[in-house]
């Protein structure tokens, strides 16, 4: 947030409260030369070089948003591996992930007012067109109500106090007669459904069409929110209804932060992450400063600025004082029980803390920021990014990373409170690691791990509205700016409210007399301007000082080490033996792996199997070296076998009474028809072979013919499946994974591999379902006989092709479930295990069905991933781990799944809907578990 200080009242001088003066950095007091001096170690960075770094940056920019427009627009967001536009419904289910998309060209509303920070004006004037001219609002989809207001809300006002502000100077956006605002107001009626509850909390979710309780609605059942997601309106909506003078929007948003109020723990002053919305009731009692809560403090700090009421303020005060008080353990942020704070409510930080230091710096909190912010540097240095979760030890707890920019506003404020050219350093890495590890050819993609580098086909809309903001704004002085960006407040979103709208249709008391605050000590709120004197001492070692004891916090409790293994061979100090150089008639290379715990069995078929037990290394040291290399060579053969993975594929039953509403996500083949070069893909009935595992010539061809055969994972290769169908007259195949509750909920989906030999000869489309995915087909056959489907390369428009394809039964069945699967990022695919559990076993094995076969640096091994139900060993462990073989592992916890509507079955189908049913109850659980709201 940029911010002046209030009229008339200088550093240190008490000023009246109407012209709120806030405790909080005035942040254009502050420039790099006044406040510090470069401390030792680290050098002013030189004009040139800001002004070569904030051209990087615009080049990246030109790099992710060329691309959404030109291979995903009007979609919402960009799929930056597979190059094209992610459009909800036409692409398998996240989840709640999903709940963003609406339909309404996300991407581009969400990066308005970043075009014009970037002086890319003419570029917006384009935009705001587009956006007028192709954007519907008003679309049957469900959206959430928190994620529509900070992206697309925020977008809008954020665009449209831009486009005025450009209008006024008199060169660009002359037409320009407030249609963004008109577009943002349409949109705000639209949310204000969400609200019709007794508490005045909203709904998580809202249709934008149907609104909530309305039959066509497909939500409105919810109880629970989290605390952010309702407490988290305020900036937009006061905006909303100061720019309009249309009074309902600050109303409902005021509401809405009252009732979370009188709602905390009153010993602890904490509020928990995820409130009943009819009670009031906590729901989870932990609370914290991450996902869930985040936003909740933030938008009571800014609300306070943009709006003038000091309630706000005494609010936000008294809930950072208990934050300080049991959740701050420095440099760590540790989520407590609400009722006993003393008690910490788990061992791991998600990494959208990563905001709380730039909060802290705007609260005038200057240490704590920078302990807190040098903590999290240095777990990106050793990961090249942010977790989305890790441990206190600094272990990765969740791997993955969708390129969030949390850490990037953190580093922003603190440079422009300290002017300490460090922070520059730091954003100079942050640029370097985006360029060399997530950039893409058409964008850049979210990290799937951060261990090993994985990408996951996504590219957030917040990327392009947050990221490049800060990032230009590091290295930009002031004459780079067109305007004057300290008149500015900067929503969660980064989108930008103008600061003269405090003054503007004051139709709400400032104060609420509604609340008590009689428990509150005013002597706890500071009422003065700061004195940058006192906050930042004329010190040049001062933030160095606070900074050099957290150097090596991470390292001390998760050390790099080197390759034990190699060191006890005399070696001396070596990098530990990566699967890329392992050779295996190396007698060298197989001592070290003996001490590492990893053993090799030769297979009669002349390959070999790696076997890990962790309980048999040298140490504990050795053990993790070794987990390690068994995840690079997983890694390694499924990279060598085809250097363009494929995307996941569809299977989708467009029999009665399904009509193309379930759709399944399968995992393709490396060899048989491409059918994303065959658009209408391949549609037959299907039908189950004998002998079920396909291994041998097929006894029932007259059943299989001009049909798409099933068949049952294992005891041979996926290729030979494929030619004894292909050979008994099958125009395609499926195979189902046997082991039993296997789902693409929980495990990253993979590509079947040839058997090493010429696979031209399969002509017929092969695809993969996990063992859940693949019941619910063979329950449809108990239940129908006859099921029909598609094999394509993503599921097609039931509305226009579906229905129309068998039109006596569609009109009677116009309500039935879209159950579609969650896919794992396809460029990684069959790459990421299971922990080993119990003696901490993971193999990697030439598996008779394997999943990415190929040869490594030795022409003699030919690596895969095992199937367990044929090794009988443990799959590899997840990727690298950051400390010791215990690590946690990565969640996918964006592959969940959700129905979007409510299944209407008849007592004919009552297996079918029990199956849904389980499922939607299993992926609850999974998403309050393990995905914990992230």
């Amino acid at each position: 947030m940029a911010l002046s200080a209030a009229p008339g009242c200088r550093a240190g001088e008490r000023g009246p409260r109407w012209r709120r003066p806030w405790k909080l950095l005035a942040l254009g007091l502050l420039s790099a030369s006044s406040v510090l001096a470069a401390a030792p170690g680290a050098e002013a960075m030189s004009r040139e070089e800001k002004r070569r770094l904030g051209n990087q940056v615009l080049e990246m920019f030109d790099h992710a948003y060329s691309n959404y427009m030109e291979h995903a627009y009007p979609a919402d967001e960009l799929m930056p591996l597979t190059c094209r536009g992610r459009v909800r419904g036409q692409e398998p289910s996240r989840g709640d992930v999903d709940d963003a998309l609406g339909k309404f060209s996300l991407t581009l509303i969400d990066t308005l007012d970043t075009l014009v920070v970037l002086n890319k004006t003419k570029e917006f004037e384009e935009a705001v067109k587009k956006v007028i001219k192709d954007v519907n609002l008003d679309n049957d989809i469900v959206v959430s109500v928190f994620e529509t207001n900070i992206r697309v809300l925020g977008g809008l006002l954020g665009g449209h106090s831009v486009a005025i502000m450009l209008k006024e100077k008199g060169e660009y956006m002359q037409w320009y007669n407030g249609e963004l605002l008109h577009m943002a107001k349409e949109l705000g009626y639209k949310l204000l459904p969400a609200f019709n509850t007794t508490s005045g909390l909203p709904y998580p979710r809202v249709n934008l069409k149907f609104g909530v309780r309305h039959p066509e609605a497909r939500t409105g059942t919810e109880t629970d929110t989290c605390t952010a997601c309702a407490g988290t309106l305020i900036l937009e909506f006061a905006a909303l209804s100061r720019f309009t003078g249309t009074s309902i929007f600050e109303e409902y948003a005021r509401k809405a932060l009252d009732f979370i109020w009188e709602k905390r723990q009153r010993s602890s002053n904490l509020v928990g992450v995820t409130i009943n919305i009819h009670t009031g009731d906590w729901v989870r009692k932990d609370s914290g400063v991450g996902a869930g809560i985040d936003s909740y403090y933030e938008y009571l700090l800014k609300a306070y600025v943009l709006l003038g009421d000091d309630s706000f303020l005494e609010r936000f005060n008294t809930h950072y004082d208990a934050i300080m008080r049991y959740i701050s353990q420095p440099p760590l942020l540790l989520d407590v029980h609400i009722h006993k704070p003393m008690l910490n409510a788990r061992t791991w930080m998600d990494s959208l803390l990563a905001f709380f230091p730039g909060l802290q710096v705007l609260k005038g909190d200057i240490r704590p920021a920078i302990e807190t912010h040098e903590m999290l540097y240095q777990v990106i240095k050793k990961h090249n990014f942010l977790p989305e979760a890790f441990t206190t030890d600094f272990r990765v707890h969740w791997a993955q990373h969708p390129l969030r920019p949390e850490f990037a506003e953190s580093t922003y404020f603190l440079y422009k409170a300290t002017g300490d050219p460090y922070y520059l350093e730091v954003g100079k890495t942050l640029i370097e690691n985006l360029n060399k590890y997530a950039r893409v050819p058409c964008g850049f993609a979210a990290m799937k791990d951060v261990r090993t580098g994985s990408h996951e086909d996504r590219m957030d809309s917040f990327f392009l509205a947050e990221m490049f903001k800060y990032l230009y704004l590091l290295f930009a002085d002031k004459e780079d700016m067109i305007f004057d960006i300290e008149d500015y407040i900067f929503t969660t979103e980064a989108h930008l409210l103008p600061l003269w709208l405090s003054t503007t249709n004051q139709t709400i008391s400032k104060k609420n007399t509604s609340t008590e605050y009689t428990e509150l000590d005013d002597s706890n709120f500071d009422w003065t301007c700061p004195n940058t004197q006192i906050l930042f001492p004329n010190d040049p070692m001062f933030a160095q000082s606070i900074r050099e004891p957290l150097k090596n916090v991470v390292d001390k409790s998760c050390p790099r080490g080197i390759s034990r293994a190699e060191e006890s061979l005399g070696s001396g100090p070596k990098p530990p033996l990566r699967a890329r150089d392992f050779m295996a008639s190396n007698p060298e290379h197989l001592e070290i792996l003996k001490k590492m715990g990893v053993s090799l069995i030769h297979l009669k078929d002349g390959r070999v199997q790696l076997v890990q037990h962790a309980v048999q290394a040298a140490s504990s040291l050795d053990a993790e070296d070794g987990l390690r290399f068994m995840q690079e060579m997983i890694e390694l053969s499924s990279q060598q076998q085809k250097e363009q993975q494929l995307p996941p594929r569809a299977v989708q039953i467009v029999s009665h009474p399904f009509f193309g509403r379930v759709v399944l996500t399968a995992g393709p083949a490396q060899f048989g028809m491409d059918l994303s070069k065959h658009k209408a893909g391949t549609r037959g009935f299907v039908a189950t072979i004998k002998p079920y595992n396909g291994c041998s010539e097929i006894t029932n061809p007259e059943a299989v013919k001009e049909k798409i055969a099933l068949m049952q994972r294992g005891q041979c290769m996926f290729a030979e499946k494929a030619r004894n169908i292909q050979k008994a007259g099958a125009i395609g195949g499926i195979v189902i994974d046997d082991n039993e509750g296997s789902s693409s909920d929980t495990a990253p989906l993979f590509q079947m591999a040839g058997d090493g030999k010429n696979t031209d000869d399969i002509t017929i489309p092969m695809l993969f379902l996990f063992n859940k995915e693949g019941n619910i087909i063979l329950d449809a056959i108990r239940e129908y006989e006859a099921v029909e489907v598609l094999l394509s390369d993503k599921a097609k428009d039931r509305d226009l092709e579906m229905e129309n394809m068998d039109q006596k039964s569609s009109e009677s069945d116009a309500h039935k479930p879209n159950s579609e699967e969650a896919p794992s990022d396809s460029q990684d695919a069959g790459a990421v295990g299971e922990e080993p559990e119990g003696g901490g076993e993971s193999s990697a094995v030439g598996d008779p069905d394997p999943l990415s076969a190929a040869s490594t640096a030795s022409a003699s091994v030919s690596m895969a991933q095992e199937d367990p139900h044929t090794s009988g060993s443990a799959e590899a462990s997840a990727p690298e781990p950051a400390c010791t073989p215990g690590d946690s592992q990565p969640q996918e916890q964006n592959t969940q799944t959700e129905a979007t509507s409510k299944a209407h079955w008849d007592s004919k189908v009552q297996p079918m809907e029990s199956i849904l049913a389980d499922w939607n109850e299993d992926i609850e659980a999974f998403e309050m578990m393990e995905k914990d709201e992230l």
